[in-house]
């Protein structure tokens, strides 16, 4: 699956949207087939549990061919917007189990997932780059982005935890956001 990562460019993953848009179930097989490690990878990394993963990427990808038509290139790439899908599907479903901390204990029946090799190359650039960019924020932009992102907190809650009024909060998101955009592109 890796090397599908490889080889299969931006342009091609909004082309594939398109056709699964359209109803083409080959388009819906070459990207699940192109980005499903990826995406894995994003919902394992939320829940921390393999079959929970698998059920998160199942998910995403449900809504994926459900949402096809929704997705607009003008607004952002195709990779994104498949993350987001998934990481949302993540995040549903970690709600619904209630809130759980791995403790990376194998004694306790969890364990560290480690990448593949190629993938994990790819992250950490992927990862150097976004780091460079949100150390770039300001820092309440680059707070609200975190909490937002990675620890999947919605709004109100951000603005529960830093006791902030709630317009405020989305508007700090809302800027970082667009920075980032803007030095990621």
């Amino acid at each position: 699956m890796a090397e599908g990562i490889a080889t299969l460019g931006r342009p091609e993953l909004a082309d594939h949207l398109r056709g699964v848009a359209a109803g083409d179930p080959d388009a819906l097989r070459r990207l699940y087939e192109a980005q499903s490690s990826r995406l894995f990878g994003i919902a394992l990394a939320i829940l921390r549990d393999r079959d929970a993963a698998a059920d998160a990427l199942q998910t995403g990808f449900l809504r994926i061919a459900n949402r096809a038509n929704q997705f607009d290139p003008a607004r952002g790439e195709a990779a994104a917007w498949l993350g987001a899908i998934v990481r949302h599907a993540a995040l549903d479903l970690a709600r619904a189990r209630g809130r759980e901390t791995p403790t990376d204990d194998p004694s306790l029946g969890d364990a560290p997932v480690e990448p593949e090799a190629l993938d994990r190359i790819a992250a950490e650039q992927e990862g150097a780059r976004l780091r460079d960019c949100l150390a770039l924020l300001d820092a309440r932009n680059r707070q609200g982005i975190v909490l937002a992102f990675v620890h999947g907190l919605s709004h109100a809650q951000i603005a529960a935890r830093l006791e902030e009024p709630l317009g405020t909060v989305k508007a700090w998101i809302r800027r970082g956001l667009s920075r980032l955009r803007t030095c990621l592109a």
